[in-house]
Parts: structure tokens; sequence; C-alpha cells
């Protein structure tokens, strides 16, 4: 009886909530966790096993999770759970969802080509450094479009890719995805000392271009480009801005703000308001031609005669059309419509009330740059880096630039927290603002332009 106890105490041991056995050779731990048993394998080594059983029992005690307790899940459906945490928890833009599901989607092709490491546990470093590899070996269309002309991915391309793989590894991690105690693999890359050598530079006009640019402008364009040169909005902010809350000619105020009734938000979710210099400001008078509703910038075809199907109506008249359309859909519909198909509706919405695409913002851009010889300009956004650098030209203060930019003024760390305090503490009258902003931009051509350009419309209405 003495040498069968004995005999099992060779093959077996218990520390605490954890007993251990020894199977061929081999030494096995089971514990149970939330209602689940695990045995997990540890080695041949008896001592090693004790040392492990040790250790998970005071786990255990501690009630935290246990070294063994993850569950390791495929990458592709690692990227299902992480975009439905930015859909559903963080409510993230689809903009920006559809842009980490591209970048992501570049691994799942990896892995798919690679045949190997499917699994979160599974994917180490070293296949990190190969995924960079392969990035650097493919080919993509710029625009998204399969029958465009493919090209390599740019450094910033491949940074930013990285980036979404080391934030979806991240939420692994916290989900316990990964093996215990493992590092995400991505941030073995040190991806912030990765170069940018070859980024598509972004350009703006010298005082030459932008005279010449603004004088091929027709009289339908010339509010348009003049609007984001001297307020530096964002094509996105321009498109979406309403009568007469967004502005104010009483005033000479121009306000970005966020309409999530209507399925649109500011990139950043901040508001601002901007002073319009007085040039500007009698340019839109004569553009709106006494419009009080309905969008400030509307599409070509409603310049002259035709009207738009939703002409005349407040924001919160179009908030309660769109509001019948979901109504309508979900009544022919069996399931309930998602936020894309939400959105979708209200992007019919601004389509009705004669709104602009940002689209064709870029096609009347592109097609103004072709015609004065500058093809190589094809970003609408430069005219909102060309504002930021005629503050810049004009000594207007830091924090009254970075609230005319929509930029967080607001401090988290380092060299910073100086100006965010400062930020926290300052509250700009709209005087000072106007004034700073008079000043920066009133030598610049547009002004010089828009001011020839109101000269020919007094001349017109006085021979009428």
């Amino acid at each position: 009886m003495k040498a069968k106890s004995k005999k099992n105490s060779q093959l077996t041991f218990r520390i605490g909530k954890v007993r251990g056995d020894l199977r061929s050779n081999v030494w096995y731990l089971t514990y149970h966790e939330n209602g689940k048993r695990l045995r997990p394998r540890v080695g041949a080594d008896k001592e090693m096993a004790r040392q492990m059983a040790a250790r998970i029992n005071a786990q255990l005690e501690a009630h935290t999770f246990s070294v063994f307790n993850f569950e390791p899940i495929s990458i592709d459906e690692l990227q299902r759970q992480w975009l439905n945490h930015h859909e559903q928890v963080l409510r993230s833009s689809l903009q920006t969802i559809r842009r980490y599901r591209s970048a992501t989607d570049h691994l799942i092709g990896f892995i798919s080509s690679k045949n190997s490491a499917h699994k979160t546990s599974q994917f180490q470093t070293s296949h990190a450094e190969q995924f960079v590899c392969y990035l650097r070996s493919i080919k993509v269309a710029p625009n998204g479009h399969p029958n465009s002309c493919k090209r390599p991915l740019l450094d910033k391309g491949i940074k930013y890719i990285l980036q979404c793989c080391r934030s979806m590894f991240n939420y692994a991690v916290k989900r316990r995805h990964l093996s215990p105690y493992a590092e995400n693999p991505f941030s073995s890359l040190d991806l912030d000392r990765i170069p940018v050598e070859n980024s598509k530079p972004v350009v703006v006009f010298n005082n030459e271009q932008e005279r010449d640019f603004l004088q091929a402008c027709d009289d339908w364009q010339l509010p348009l480009f003049l609007t984001l040169i001297l307020t530096g909005l964002r094509p996105g902010e321009l498109v979406h801005l309403l009568l007469p809350d967004d502005l104010d000619l009483e005033t000479g105020m121009l306000y970005v703000r966020n309409k999530p009734q209507l399925g649109w938000q500011v990139k950043t979710r901040s508001e601002r308001k901007i002073p319009l210099i007085k040039p500007l400001w009698d340019v839109l008078k004569i553009m709106l031609s006494g419009r009080v509703t309905g969008s400030v910038f509307r599409q070509h075809r409603f310049s002259i005669e035709r009207e738009p199907a939703l002409s005349g109506l407040t924001e919160k008249q179009l908030q309660n059309v769109l509001q019948q359309r979901i109504v309508e859909t979900e009544m022919n519909s069996a399931d309930p419509i998602e936020r894309s198909s939400r959105l979708k509706i209200a992007r019919g919405i601004w389509r009705d009330s004669g709104a602009l695409k940002t689209d064709h913002i870029r096609t009347e851009y592109m097609r103004l740059t072709r015609k004065i010889g500058l093809p190589h300009f094809t970003a609408p956004k430069s005219l909102r880096h060309l504002f930021a650098t005629n503050l810049q030209d004009g000594n207007v203060d830091p924090l009254i630039r970075s609230e005319l930019m929509g930029h967080s003024t607001r401090a988290t760390s380092g060299a910073s927290h100086g100006l965010g305090m400062t930020a926290t503490y300052t509250h700009t009258r709209p005087e000072t603002m106007r004034k700073q902003l008079d000043a920066a931009l009133s030598v610049r051509p547009a002004v010089e332009i828009a001011k020839a350009w109101l000269a020919k419309k007094e001349l017109f209405r006085y021979q009428q």
C-alpha cells in the first residue's frame, strides 16, 4: 500500500487548486477557471511543472487571469471583431472603418498567400517582418479602383497599414487572444523609426499660381474656391454648410457644425467659427442672391434656374424627410437597416437638397489646374494647406491658428503642455480673430481677385 502511495506521489501532485499529472513522461496541469476546465501541457521537468502550478494557483487566488487562460482566434476573425468594435462600441465613422478594413485586408491577403500563421497565437514578430517585405513587393491602385493603373505602395501607406495592424493586435492583447505574455508582434517593428522617403509631397500655390487659378474660375467656381482659400475649410465641411445656421451674413461669421441627425460630422468632431473677411463676405452675398435656406454651395446645374427637389427646406425639415425615408425603408425590409444604409439614405437627402459632392470639388479643381498648366496639383486639400501657410506668413497667433483650422489645442504631454494649458484658459474674442485674419489675408491675390469680381458684378448691375 505504501509502495502504491509512493508511486502515485511520483506521478501526481497538487498545489492548492492546481493538480499536476505525469502522462507519457510529460507533466500536465489541471485546474478550473471561469467555469472551464483547463489542462495545459508543461513539459518533462517536474520542478518546473511545480513552479508553474504554484504561479497559476497564486493567480487563481488573486482572481486574475491565469497564464494559460487565453483564446487564440483566426486573424480574419480578429479583424471582424476589431472592426465591429469600432462600429458598435467606439462608433467610428464609416469612412474610418473602411480605411481600417482596406489596410488590414493586406494582412489577410499575406497570410493566405503564405498559408501559415492563421491564428493570433501563431503570428510572431518574424511574420510581421515578412509582412513588411510583402507590402514593399506588391502594387496597388492609388484610388482603390480595380481598373486604375497600379503602383508600389508608398512608405506613408506602408506605415499606415502597419499602424492599423498594430492597433488590431493591441485589441487582441487586451482580449487575451495572444499567447500568454506574448508581445504585440507589430510593436517590435518600432514603426516610428521607419523613414518616409517617397511620400507624395503636398504643394501649395505661390502668389502667381493662386492668381492664375482664380482668374480661370467661372462665376460658379469662384465663390467656391475663394471660400476654401480664405477660410481653410475641408472640402467635406464646405459641401455640408446649411443656411441659415452655418452662414450668418449679418455678422459675417461662418460656423462649422456637426450634423449627426443628417448623417454627417466634422472629421475631428470639433466645431468652430470662422470670421469672413469683407471681400469674401460680399462675394457670398451675391452668390446666394437672397436664398435663406438649403445648402450654401449647390451643384452647378442648380446655379441658374433649376431648383433641387428639396429646395427651400430648413435643417429641421430635412431631418424630418430623412426620418420618413428611413421609416419607409424599414417597413420594406425584413431586417433592421444598418448604419451604412442609414448614411446612404442621408446622402440622398443632401443630393436632393442640391448639395455638392466632395468628388465634384476635386473634379473642378483638377480641371482648373490643368487649364493653367499645373496638372500635378490634384488635391483640393492643398488649399487648406495654403490657408494655414498664409496664417503663418501673417504671424497669426498660434492659438487663433489652431482654432481657425479646427485643430485641437489641448495638450497631452511633453512640450505641447504649455500651449494646451494656455488654450484652456484662453477664450478668443471674434473681433480679435477677425482682426488677425484680415491682416493675414488682405494682401493675398485671392482678395485682389475677389474685389475685381465684385467690381465687375457691380458694373453689370449698374448697366442693367
